[in-house]
């Protein structure tokens, strides 16, 4: 079954439309040049209304990593994910002062992209077109990669269930595409849920 994760959740509406849809994994955002950043206090708060489980994930963006490690302590968040430059030596840093799952992102332009994400320490890789476009990237290089890994970038109730039956990704992580003037739609976020459900049937 495809794993399913549900990112840039900042409303106390938006826990209780993942709480009636169940995804696997949810998406706080920590970056703070973000549009869907959320204030640590908040997410503290977001993080109890949301139901067991649903594992809260942590988006960062080069972090400190002690900042992370207060995160993870205070148990706002059980997944780091890194989405900025950070580097095989932050990861192994990262690793062994955290112990918990940490996913790396990848903007994936050409299949040298997807080599370095083969190489990388990280638990899992997410492989996305980048910045948040709402764009799918080059799905063709994906022939290269050698493990398990999330996509993202572009995804949509539309499109979601022809990238799962035609490339089998771990997860399917979805923003943007669940919005409607920004914030997050019940009815899109659904409708994405449901297609992801379908294409495993």
């Amino acid at each position: 079954m495809t794993k399913i994760k549900l990112c840039g959740l900042r409303r106390a509406c938006d826990i209780e439309y993942a709480n009636t849809l169940m995804p696997d994994y949810t998406g706080f955002i920590f970056a703070k040049n973000s549009k869907r950043y959320v204030e640590p206090q908040k997410a503290a708060m977001l993080r109890k209304q949301l139901k067991k489980g649903i594992i809260p994930v942590g988006v960062f963006a080069d972090e400190k990593i002690e900042n992370i490690m207060d995160f993870f302590n205070r148990r706002i968040i059980e997944v780091v994910q890194l989405h900025g430059n950070e580097d095989e030596e932050y990861i192994q840093k990262l690793q062994e002062r955290v112990q918990c799952t940490i996913i790396k992102a990848f903007y994936i332009k050409s299949r040298a992209d997807i080599i370095k994400a083969n190489h990388s320490s990280a638990d899992y890789v997410l492989l996305d077109s980048g910045g948040g476009s709402g764009e799918c990237f080059d799905w063709s290089v994906l022939e290269a990669i050698k493990r398990p890994y999330f996509l993202a970038g572009g995804l949509s109730a539309s499109n979601v269930k022809t990238a799962i039956e035609s490339l089998h990704p771990y997860a399917v992580d979805a923003s943007s595409s669940l919005e409607t003037d920004g914030y997050k739609d019940i009815e899109k976020m659904t409708a994405f849920v449901q297609a992801v459900r379908e294409s495993e049937a």
